[in-house]
């Protein structure tokens, strides 16, 4: 999916969506001071925390998809590394701190234009609380996660393959992509 981009962040001027030499691609060049506009996919962070058999949840608050349950995640913020990128979202939409423990999952929405980084981590002193962007933090075993109500395809995603793995005594770095092919 391609970026709208209509002027340029350096002049002002229009930009054109056209060839660029030495390039594989289209992009974003400045009519009038010839810059060349590189644009590049969002980065999603966020953590499936757990503790004891259950993990942890949000009910948006927000939209996209106000209402709906997802693991605490949100934009990385520039100057920012991925990790703690992903502890100040369990925060923000969790009042939860954790214990980080690696990458879960890697999950690619290319039509959007995002890569969502998923880490894992336990939940520290089983504390947590509503945040801003929440309208309901709670955790949940596997059998009581409300699958038909969870608001990204990446949550889904993680919390299938964190329950795989712990059923096969594993922990691994999962990649998806949606849709899959």
């Amino acid at each position: 999916m391609m970026q709208l981009m209509r002027y340029c962040s350096d002049c002002g001027s229009e930009v054109q969506f056209e060839d660029v030499e030495s390039d594989n691609r289209k992009r974003f060049v400045c009519r009038n001071c010839k810059t060349i506009h590189y644009t590049n996919p969002k980065i999603v962070v966020g953590a499936l925390v757990y503790w004891e058999d259950k993990v942890l949840l949000c009910k948006r608050a927000i939209e996209p998809r106000k209402g709906y349950w997802n693991l605490p995640a949100g934009y990385l913020e520039d100057g920012e590394c991925s990790e703690e990128g992903a502890a100040r979202e369990v925060m923000e939409e969790a009042g939860a701190e954790f214990i980080l423990e690696g990458v879960l999952a890697v999950y690619n929405l290319p039509q959007a234009n995002q890569v969502y980084i998923h880490f894992l981590g336990q939940l520290k002193d089983g504390q947590y609380s509503n945040g801003p962007e929440s309208i309901e933090t709670a955790l949940f075993t596997e059998e009581q996660i409300p699958w038909n109500e969870m608001a990204f395809t990446s949550s889904y995603f993680a919390l299938k393959k964190y329950f795989e793995d712990r059923k096969a005594g594993s922990s691994k770095t999962h990649i998806g992509k949606f849709p899959e092919k």
